[in-house]
């Protein structure tokens, strides 16, 4: 178990403003990524997951004031960009679950059988399924829009495939309340709340990556982690 603290930063003044929590270990990465593979079913319906994204959006909205307070703390980046970008982020979330609910991102086809055919064709029917559990990489410089609740995480989520975020260090505090606001949503849509998982730390990052029950993965971010994730 790891011990490693994490530690929410005022970037004006240097100054710790809150431990978060601690760096996740393997061990605990593969509980949160278990936790997520076991949830996948849940998100068959598309109409659960359409209804998860839009919920999510208005909690979001409706934690706005908060969400914007804590990701200026962290990231200094000031209320008019970080409420613009908050309403980015809650737009992508809506406009996947429109996707979701029109359906051709599904790439339907369908062959009907002909006994009379020579040969005879068969009934061939053919569809996009989930992929399973994805991994998704926060960015620093968009505390939002390619965070916790961003877009890789939307898309993912409107494929039916659970999340496992590793959160950003340069906003720890944010991540962790975005994330509760996600798993709220999906818990008012009857699903469990470990379809969307967080994990702290660069070490967490790397086995998280190389996690036998993670699909794929998102990254936004710096070269170091881009080439460790790509190392890995």
């Amino acid at each position: 178990m790891s011990t490693t603290p994490v530690w929410s930063v005022d970037p004006r003044s240097g100054k710790r403003r809150e431990r978060v929590g601690v760096e996740a270990s393997a061990g605990e990465v593969g509980v949160v990524v278990r936790a997520a593979w076991e949830a996948r079913g849940s998100l068959v319906d598309r109409g659960v997951r359409a209804g998860f994204l839009r919920g999510a959006a208005g909690l979001l909205e409706a934690s706005g004031d908060v969400l914007v307070e804590v990701a200026d703390a962290e990231t200094a980046l000031g209320g008019v960009r970080l409420r613009g970008e908050l309403a980015r982020t809650c737009y992508q979330l809506r406009a996947f679950a429109d996707v979701v609910e029109e359906g051709s991102f599904l790439g339907v086809i369908i062959d009907h059988p002909d006994a009379a055919a020579t040969p005879p064709v068969p009934d061939l029917r053919r569809f996009k399924v989930p992929l399973g559990v994805v991994a998704v990489y926060a960015a620093s410089n968009f505390p939002f829009a390619f965070s916790v609740a961003g877009g890789d995480t939307a898309s993912a989520l409107a494929a039916g495939c659970p999340v496992v975020v590793k959160a950003h260090p340069d906003h720890p505090g944010l991540s962790e309340r975005v994330a509760a606001v996600l798993r709220r949503a999906a818990v008012e849509r009857g699903l469990p709340a470990g379809v969307v998982g967080l994990v702290h730390g660069f070490e967490a990052g790397v086995a998280l990556v190389g996690h036998p029950l993670v699909a794929a993965a998102g990254f936004t971010g710096s070269v170091r982690g881009g080439r460790a994730l790509f190392d890995a």
